[in-house]
């Protein structure tokens, strides 16, 4: 790789990690973003989808707040009311245009319950294409699911290499990747297996980038955190998730990475705000990566409530998203209070 070549992928890291900046999942596949619209009574067509995501791309103020959009391959190619691509929508907001690249978890063989991403065939030249329309980063999602003799070294070990192969033909194309080996809340297993099984997961992932000569600088983590289970007898609270989950890292990812940004992964919105906050607190003159937030439902869900309901109030609903992007900006600085949330918009 070339100084220049290395050089973008770097420049792009610190545009999308920038201090009190997050990045906006808006990666939901047509059949993920269906049962989204259905729970809200909206129909799910190219066009609702359009108008929906256009919404929240051109929220007012949210810019400030939102250093990036993950867009669908849908997405990627459509473009505002007005015919501008959204590529260029949000290059002109000062926002980096990214891609999901991943063709989604299937049926891992040989392992009951387990799941392997696939997507790399055909992806060198989607990357290509992708870079074209103004794609500057990536993303691909593993799923690590906690169960009775869960997860196998064999589920941990086909996706990381999945995982490598893909972060680096990802570099090859001059498009930074965001790496997401997500290990699910589903369950009813307590924190101390989370962490372990985090652990462990990670320790093979940064392995596997290691062996595929991926550059530390140019990518990006994107990680669940260590939380208890969704059915857990006693769920662990906000401090205790914030400490486990910035040792785990400290632990397993390398200093030189570009950053670490966490999913929500079923959260609920103030929840996953405040561990944010709670993290960022702890890892003030700690940790060597800037830290910050990549969520999905937890920042869409406002917004997605007021638009299902009445698809006239766009005002209301990108006000509920603006609001929603800057209490997790400030939680990405350690300076959100949960009062805030009683205030105006």
């Amino acid at each position: 790789m070339t100084h220049q070549h290395a050089k973008a992928l770097t420049e792009t890291v610190q545009a999308l990690m920038a201090p009190g900046k997050g990045i906006l999942a808006l990666d939901e596949s047509n059949a993920t973003c269906t049962a989204r619209f259905e729970a809200v009574g909206v129909p799910s067509t190219p066009e609702t989808r359009r108008q929906y995501r256009e919404l929240l791309m051109t929220a007012p103020g949210a810019e400030h707040h939102i250093s990036g959009a993950i867009l669908y391959d849908e997405t990627l190619r459509q473009a505002t009311a007005d015919r501008v691509p959204f590529p260029t929508l949000l290059q002109a907001r000062g926002q980096v245009p990214g891609i999901k690249v991943d063709t989604g978890a299937k049926e891992l063989a040989n392992a009951p319950g387990e799941k392997v991403t696939e997507g790399l065939d055909g992806l060198r030249e989607r990357l290509a294409e992708y870079h074209a329309l103004g794609a500057r980063f990536a993303k691909w999602r593993a799923v690590i699911r906690i169960g009775a003799g869960l997860p196998s070294q064999l589920c941990c070990e086909a996706n990381a290499h999945a995982v490598a192969r893909y972060a680096a033909l990802c570099q090859e194309a001059g498009i930074v990747p965001i790496i997401e080996p997500e290990v699910l809340i589903d369950g009813d297993h307590d924190i101390d297996r989370c962490e372990t099984v985090t652990e462990h997961n990670l320790r093979i992932v940064f392995r596997e980038l290691q062996v595929h000569r991926v550059l530390p600088e140019g990518a990006i983590l994107k990680t669940s955190m260590v939380i208890s289970g969704l059915r857990a007898t006693r769920r662990a609270g906000v401090q205790e998730v914030a400490e486990r989950t910035v040792a785990t890292l400290l632990r397993c990812v390398p200093g030189d990475l570009g950053g670490v940004v966490f999913l929500s992964g079923g959260q609920g919105s103030v929840e996953s705000t405040r561990h944010l906050d709670a993290m960022q607190r702890l890892a003030v003159g700690r940790v060597p990566w800037p830290m910050t937030f990549s969520y999905a439902r937890a920042l869409q869900q406002p917004a997605l409530a007021i638009w299902g309901a009445d698809r006239r109030c766009v005002a209301e609903a990108q006000q509920a998203f603006a609001f929603r992007a800057r209490m997790n900006a400030l939680a990405a600085r350690g300076e959100y209070r949960e009062a805030l949330e009683t205030e105006a918009a």
